[in-house]
């Protein structure tokens, strides 16, 4: 090589590998999970709210908007758009009243159509639709309309199939519908739309099943189904859950005395049919001993809510790199601290086992080939940490997400776009839900500067 050309390569090396550098940061920061930048849309808004991770917010491309919903004071649902080019939050918007309930939270998606909907379970009554008047917009009155296929409905959670299908599952309190019926049957069904929301047929007129799965006569009386969180699976067009149960004990029917238990299974939206970690067809509907024999993840003794070995409402699920599921929960100790555990099912039985103590697992999200991102809190404490979890097995801290104040709930947004990739509710002072003064939160990657342009 001549000397001058020499001289010139020289000089350009180290530029492009600057420029290669600049370029990798954001990929970086994505890998190591480092430099999540964190939004407050709304300030001492939120109060206290019993919602499973799934459904709280989602990315629309056609508006360039990431669209949140909340639970505000005395419950009532409020949501709120962020513009991507403009890089502004709308103020936050009244849509329903919730009856000062934290069991009528607000759940979202966007039907094919491109119109807005909000889910609320009015705990234990009814189901309720709110639409938006215009696509991809938040703008305007929106309607409300109550469906009566979701009678006596609480735990709304919604999933929109690739080909525009609406599915809604939800837990029935059939003693509302039947007052023979014992305090603690609680099953879980189901309805669907194939019209954007606007008519359903419920689980039972489909199948001809009084349930989609649950129990109702157990020695134990743990007949009601807790689903800790559904995750949609557009490849193969599943829906995986993980759930507990509860109930009130072999001596009486009480609602949500003992917890005990937990159990994962796949539900087929081309089909209806449910199936176990292993394969196995359970038809359309999941009955006790099935339960018992296919479903369990792993067994816990009959314990009060918060008690040693109690597993909590919330459970998260997802999929190793060869599809097999795996279920993350967390049970307390004797002293009350949260003891943090991850089951993978590894093609025979369950591999369980202890990955973390004093985390709240809050939510999850798939970073590909069996590598997940968790997200946790620590009691009363602010901030969000985050772990990856591998095929659900190897545990590793990540980072820290600061909040200036505690959160109680965290959901992946769906088809996020950064910054906007997690809703955190920041947590009440009250359990009572006439005090709402918990911030919302949204955290990201930081965009980079030619984002939008």
């Amino acid at each position: 090589m001549y000397p001058p050309l020499r001289r010139l390569m020289s000089a350009l090396i180290p530029l492009t590998v600057s420029a290669l550098a600049l370029t990798a940061a954001p990929a970086l920061a994505e890998a190591t999970g480092q430099g999540f930048s964190v939004m407050t849309p709304a300030s001492s808004v939120a109060s206290r709210s019993d919602r499973r991770p799934n459904a709280g917010g989602l990315y629309d491309a056609v508006a360039q908007a990431t669209f949140i919903s909340w639970s505000g004071k005395a419950a009532d649902t409020y949501v709120q758009a962020y513009d991507h080019r403009k890089k502004t939050w709308t103020a936050p918007k009244l849509i329903a009243a919730g009856e000062s309930d934290s069991h009528n939270y607000p759940t979202m998606i966007q039907a094919a159509d491109g119109h807005l909907l909000i889910f609320r379970g009015m705990h234990n009554t009814r189901t309720v639709i709110s639409r938006s008047p215009k696509a991809h917009s938040l703008d305007g009155t929106w309607t409300e309309t109550e469906v009566p296929e979701g009678d006596a409905a609480s735990y709304p959670m919604p999933v929109k199939t690739v080909d525009g299908t609406l599915f809604l599952f939800y837990r029935e309190t059939t003693n509302q519908l039947d007052p023979k019926a014992p305090s603690d049957f609680r099953p879980m069904k189901y309805i669907v739309s194939k019209d954007n929301g606007k008519t359903w047929k419920n689980s039972v007129q489909l199948t001809g099943n009084p349930w989609a799965f649950g129990s109702n006569n157990r020695a134990d009386h743990m007949d009601e189904i807790y689903v800790g969180q559904l995750r949609y699976q557009p490849e193969s067009g599943r829906i995986q859950f993980s759930y507990t149960l509860a109930g009130g004990g072999p001596t009486q029917h009480k609602h949500d005395v003992y917890h005990r238990n937990v159990y994962y299974a796949s539900f087929s939206t081309k089909n209806l049919h449910f199936y176990s970690a292993a394969g196995r067809d359970l038809g359309t509907q999941i009955d006790d001993p099935e339960q018992e024999q296919y479903l369990k993840v792993l067994e816990t003794p009959l314990e009060l809510p918060g008690a040693l070995k109690s597993p909590d409402y919330i459970l998260q699920v997802g999929s190793q790199s060869d599809g097999k599921p795996f279920v993350t929960w967390f049970q307390f100790d004797a002293a009350g601290s949260p003891k943090d555990f991850a089951g993978a099912w590894n093609g025979k039985t369950w591999d369980v086992r202890q990955v973390a103590s004093g985390l709240r697992l809050r939510e999850i999200e798939p970073l590909g080939l069996g590598v997940w991102r968790v997200y946790a809190t620590r009691d009363n404490q602010p901030n969000i940490e985050t772990f990856r979890l591998v095929n659900g097995r190897t545990w590793t801290p990540e980072s820290v997400i600061t909040t200036p104040k505690p959160v109680q709930r965290v959901e992946v947004i769906a088809g996020f776009r950064d910054p906007a990739r997690i809703l955190a509710t920041g947590a009440s002072t009250a359990r009572d839900v006439s005090v709402a003064d918990g911030d919302i939160y949204v955290a990201g990657a930081p965009s980079p500067w030619w984002a939008g342009r």
